[in-house]
């Protein structure tokens, strides 16, 4: 028996992707099957359609496992993604702690190079990597530089040495995070179904390096007083390498500008949406996002060293758990947003900022032990219920014409302005409440960023008006 298979006449659709054109022919497969009147009524509504009847037992098993084997291929990249900035981001503020003697205010200084390069990203991104270079061999030179930074900052001594190349390797890495969306989402028909399925792979990148580190006791007290914590630069740096020579092997993904006319800059720092901020709900909702983004900037900041100082082992692998739950709370996220609403959906993310850092305040390695998982295993909610849904509040208000320019204003509001302020507090902080000893007052630390939480959400839940939106994708 022999079944229909559909090829589209566009022969720009036919040669600018193989993968889509697999997937195209694919999303047909159950359709074959049903000829009858439902073909028919196919056949008429798409008339430019050619039909080519082929053997079952040579045509389908090549174009489900052609999708399949892409799908893996942008799952491996994603994974490497984030297991390379897993694989020393955690740790960095008890390395620089132990093996170079750096103080908190130098601490902070390093972990405000994510904010410069996402302030940076978007030139990177919209001047050369869409404009000029198919995105996968910008990804593979980046990650092939990187892993040239990520050794030599193994091999610092001081911090007058780490921070210059740490600050030039996160404004190269910063751009790959939008990098690896664009080769995936090039590859994808239906971007809004397929992706998570990919980028979850990213996540478990980041919980996977999080598990090896102490798994190899890198963290441990004796891997600490024997400077174990240096490896996992080389680990990021062999992570690196090993992505930037397979990104030239990605499918190739062709500069976007083309089609998309001359560079703006204010397209590449998404000004256009300023407009949106004339909606007095989205201002309010802009604003809180920028503040909670300071208290949030404590957690990646002093977490690791906080576990570190208190003696709880494996802290690494214990702080995977808040990536473990952000995959399960946005599984629950659709339910609890469609239930409850938009306000009582961010509400209660920043109230879970208040119990993290009370939980982290209060918590010890004793019997307080499941207050200070708990604190973290909250990283889900705090996330998720927060970013996630203020990214699907922003895309309902922004619509088509500026979907891509809101998302970029946000990014660049929470990731580079709140986050800049957030580390450089933490550190001042940090730095104020240093013990004798080189040991911290972590309860007076902890509850500055749950007072911040507090303000914001009452100021949050006074002023945000409940609203009922629906999401254009």
């Amino acid at each position: 028996m022999k079944f229909p298979v559909f090829l589209p006449e566009n022969s720009d659709f036919m040669t600018s992707s193989p993968s889509k054109v697999w997937a195209a022919r694919t999303n047909f497969l159950d359709a074959s099957f049903k000829f009858s009147k439902k073909m028919g009524k196919l056949l008429q509504k798409h008339q430019n359609f050619k039909f080519y009847p082929q053997k079952k037992s040579s045509f389908y098993p090549l174009p489900l496992l052609m999708a399949l084997l892409v799908k893996i291929r942008l799952s491996l990249m994603m994974f490497l993604e984030f297991f390379i900035w897993g694989s020393w981001f955690v740790t960095m503020g008890t390395f620089l702690a132990t093996n170079t003697e750096a103080k908190d205010p130098e601490i902070s200084l390093a972990f405000s190079t994510q904010s410069f390069g996402a302030i940076l990203a978007p030139f990177l991104v919209g001047l050369i990597a869409d404009r000029y270079f198919q995105a996968q061999k910008i990804l593979g030179s980046i990650h092939l530089i990187g892993a040239g930074l990520l050794y030599l900052l193994h091999e610092t001594q001081t911090f007058d040495t780490f921070f210059p190349i740490l600050l030039g390797y996160m404004i190269l890495f910063m751009p790959t995070l939008a990098l690896v969306n664009s080769i995936s989402f090039n590859q994808m028909n239906q971007p809004e179904k397929e992706f998570s399925a990919v980028r979850i792979w990213g996540t478990l990148g980041w919980v996977a390096a999080g598990f090896l580190i102490s798994a190899l006791a890198w963290d441990s007290p004796a891997g600490l007083a024997k400077g174990l914590l240096e490896n996992t630069w080389k680990l990021a740096a062999a992570a690196s390498l090993l992505l930037g020579v397979y990104s030239f092997t990605l499918p190739a993904t062709p500069p976007q500008a083309k089609t998309t006319g001359p560079f703006r800059l204010q397209d590449a720092l998404g000004l256009d949406a300023l407009s949106l901020l004339s909606h007095r709900n989205y201002a309010i909702f802009f604003l809180s996002s920028i503040l909670i983004c300071i208290p949030l900037a404590f957690y990646y900041q002093n977490a690791s060293p906080f576990l570190t100082e208190l003696g709880m082992e494996n802290s690494t692998g214990k702080m995977a758990l808040g990536q473990v739950s952000e995959v399960l709370f946005l599984v629950a996220l659709p339910f609890f947003f469609s239930r409850f609403g938009l306000k009582k959906t961010l509400a209660v993310a920043m109230l879970a900022w208040v119990i993290r850092y009370l939980f982290f305040a209060f918590g010890d390695t004793g019997s307080g032990t499941w207050m200070l998982l708990t604190g973290i295993i909250l990283h889900g909610i705090c996330y998720d219920f927060f970013f996630v849904s203020g990214q699907i509040y922003t895309d309902a208000h922004a619509g088509k014409k500026f979907k891509s320019a809101a998302q970029g204003l946000i990014t660049l509001a929470t990731y580079g302005i709140g986050m800049l302020i957030g580390f450089w507090l933490a550190g001042q902080i940090s730095n104020f409440y240093l013990l004798e000893g080189g040991l911290h007052d972590w309860k007076s630390i902890w509850l500055i960023p749950a007072g911040i939480s507090a303000l914001v959400f009452l100021f949050f839940i006074a002023v945000f008006k409940a609203e009922k939106i629906k999401a254009q994708n």
